[in-house]
């Protein structure tokens, strides 16, 4: 009985300690959690283009984040009357080697749909960039997937503009 009596003094007196432990490490992954992502919108004689692609990244440290987010973009072609619809998910890391500079790598797998057409574009982004802060950055990233016929974007060189929140 003495046995039993010790076990449960013991035990009370560890699991507050034990619970504040948990709740402390669940409320750490979403601290190092930021939502973000961009707008697209784009206007011209012949076109307008639509897109927003929401991401969520993970900042595994101060210089290293992991990402992932999903896409979608709306093009109408005023002089050929065509859509294009494309949409498509992604997986980003995020290094930062030293203050104000950022590099990055993207896998984007996109499904573009014109008229009564599809197609699948891979691509994968290396890109560098200017960082302000832990928030925002801006520079330009280079698809090493490139195909003239294929992909989305008339060059393999793309600007970029992250803002997470």
């Amino acid at each position: 009985m003495k046995k039993q009596l010790l076990l449960i003094i013991v035990l009370s007196l560890l699991l507050p300690s034990i619970t504040a432990q948990e709740a402390k490490k669940k409320s750490d992954f979403w601290e190092k959690v930021q939502f973000g992502g961009g707008i697209n919108i784009g206007f011209t004689n012949n076109a307008t283009v639509l897109g927003i692609s929401p991401s969520a990244l993970y900042n595994v440290n101060d210089k290293f984040g992991l990402g992932i987010g999903v896409s979608y973009l709306y093009s109408k072609y005023k002089t050929s009357n065509t859509a294009l619809n494309a949409y498509g998910g992604s997986a980003l890391a995020l290094y930062k080697p030293f203050s104000g500079m950022q590099l990055s790598g993207e896998f984007e797998e996109t499904f573009i749909q014109v008229a009564n057409t599809s197609r699948q574009v891979p691509a994968l982004y290396l890109g560098a960039g200017y960082s302000m802060g832990r928030n925002i950055s801006a520079g330009v990233r280079y698809d090493v997937l490139y195909d003239e016929n294929k992909s989305l974007y008339a060059s393999p060189l793309t600007p970029f503009v992250r803002i997470y929140f």
